[in-house]
């Protein structure tokens, strides 16, 4: 059914919607997601010097967890996503400088894109490290979170951004 606009989510008479993916072929699909978390000096100096652990335990170790938790339950948060049989979450986090870049990478053999639990699990970690820091600094910026690749469904998508 067309919906006479652009946007999947609304039906003919641009009311919200979920899709139908009913008729879509299962096939694999992936999504790349990051997000950043700038630190003022003092704070990524306190966190190497402590082998990024703060008052509550290890920063990115912990920001994992939360992220893969965040990324399995994205159908609970965002009203029209699907639930999803996730296969594969993988959460990596380095400290370049004074910012922490998180990659989100998630996978499942479906109907629909993981995108938006990339996204989540990318946002949940970085909100997971601000907690953790925020004792040391309110200054903490979380930002730049963004959709690097998805494959699988329809299109293939792949950002490229000047480092």
């Amino acid at each position: 059914m067309s919906t006479g606009s652009n946007f999947s989510h609304l039906d003919d008479d641009r009311r919200p919607k979920m899709v139908d993916v009913g008729d879509k072929t299962a096939g694999k699909r992936t999504a790349i997601a990051e997000a950043r978390v700038m630190f003022p000096a003092p704070v990524a100096e306190a966190l190497r010097g402590s082998d990024l652990r703060s008052a509550k335990g290890p920063v990115f170790d912990t920001a994992i967890v939360a992220g893969v938790m965040g990324a399995k339950r994205t159908h609970e948060l965002i009203p029209f996503c699907h639930p999803l049989g996730i296969e594969s979450c993988n959460i990596q986090i380095e400290l370049i400088g004074d910012t922490a870049v998180i990659r989100c990478a998630v996978s499942v053999h479906g109907k629909t894109g993981v995108e938006m639990e990339a996204l989540s699990g990318a946002s949940i970690a970085a909100l997971t490290i601000y907690d953790m820091c925020k004792a040391l600094s309110h200054a903490i910026v979380i930002g730049e979170i963004r959709l690097i690749s998805k494959q699988g469904g329809k299109s293939d998508h792949r950002i490229e951004t000047p480092q």
